[in-house]
């Protein structure tokens, strides 16, 4: 059983980190020093940016500290994911993806010094991102959930 959940969890962290890096490498060869390309029009367009920071560029120029944080955390959940420590499915995959996310763009950052973004909500004053920080915020979104319904379940058992 561990072992094909393994396997899937392992396609499913390189087809994710690997659409996330073909999407930039798209925007690097198509946006880079174009004008921006609505997507859909009114609501998301393609425009490029390169991003030393981390999130809506905070931080801006620490490239080595966030490889460094970036390498220790999906370390960590790969060792926590493959280790059989994980027993809940929900947490497991939602792992898996936050891993996947991580890594798009630590890729980025240890190679080129930035991460590249390039999808700009237009109906919203929003940060440009990327398929990785979905991934990011996605799986993030998804452990939140899965901690508040453990939450309740752990309450639910005190309580009998």
């Amino acid at each position: 059983m561990h072992r094909k959940k393994h396997i899937w969890c392992a396609v499913m962290i390189i087809l994710i980190t690997a659409f996330d890096q073909v999407t930039k490498l798209l925007a690097v060869k198509y946006l880079k020093g174009n004008e921006p390309v609505d997507f859909i029009k009114g609501i998301v367009r393609f425009n490029y940016s390169e991003n030393t920071g981390m999130a809506f560029s905070m931080f801006s120029g620490a490239r080595w500290f966030f490889v460094a944080v970036t390498a220790v955390v999906c370390i960590g959940i790969l060792w926590y994911l493959f280790s059989n420590r994980c027993r809940h499915l929900w947490l497991y995959w939602s792992l898996g993806v936050v891993c996947a996310g991580g890594l798009g763009n630590l890729i980025d950052r240890a190679v080129y010094g930035y991460v590249v973004d390039f999808i700009e909500p237009v109906f919203i004053n929003f940060a440009i991102f990327n398929i990785a920080d979905c991934a990011v915020t996605l799986g993030a979104a998804s452990l939140i959930i899965y901690f508040i319904f453990d939450l309740f379940k752990k309450e639910d058992k005190t309580v009998e």
